[in-house]
């Protein structure tokens, strides 16, 4: 008798700490989705120096409710010299560090006062923070886009080879964010896959 009741007082806790856990998870979610995307000015050549020194500052002062991540996008490219293939990172933004935050007057002044920063990008002090369109085409984070169109609908192709072309959605792929498509071109229905922000519903 006294085991079980033992036995039941562990497994109490332990639902317990799952609970914990989930409400942990939930939470840590929660401030992710609050942070927006800012983009922040360096001086030429500081950016990987801002970002080193900005998660620094984060951990020394646990600031990582604040400020979320730091980010210097880069792309890979392939340079051949000499006859010799050789990949080489190239920074898409020279400076410039996209940072995830929750603005508040404590982590503007320290993302403001870091050195090698020369301030936010946005009219006079007051920082905007991205779009998810921005967000996305900067490829600083992949968000799912929620498609406000159906298969039948009518779109309109908005970036792309076929811009301002007119089709019908046949089928959506929501695992992929993409679309299949049927357009015509030079008279023939032709089916194209498309990506949900190539597209607007008509």
């Amino acid at each position: 008798m006294f085991m079980s009741d033992i036995d039941k007082d562990q497994k109490n806790l332990l639902e317990q700490g799952t609970d914990q856990e989930a409400v942990d998870q939930d939470t840590d979610q929660e401030k992710k989705d609050q942070g927006k995307w800012y983009v922040v000015h360096t001086y030429s050549g500081y950016e990987n120096k801002v970002k080193v020194n900005l998660e620094k500052i984060i951990e020394n002062r646990n600031l990582q409710d604040l400020i979320l991540e730091v980010k210097v996008p880069v792309e890979e490219q392939i340079e051949i010299k000499d006859g010799k293939r050789k990949a080489i990172t190239r920074k898409l933004y020279p400076g410039y560090v996209i940072v995830k935050m929750i603005m508040t007057d404590e982590s503007w002044y320290i993302i403001r006062n870091t050195r090698g920063v020369t301030g936010f990008v946005g009219p006079g002090s007051k920082p905007i923070p991205l779009t998810d369109r921005e967000v996305l085409a900067m490829g600083v984070e992949d968000i799912p886009i929620v498609l406000d169109a159906e298969v039948g609908d009518n779109i309109r192709v908005i970036s792309g080879p076929l811009e301002n072309f007119i089709g019908i959605i046949e089928e959506i792929y929501p695992d992929k964010q993409k679309v299949k498509v049927s357009v015509s071109m030079f008279g023939r229905d032709t089916p194209v896959e498309l990506e949900y922000n190539q597209i607007q519903k008509i």
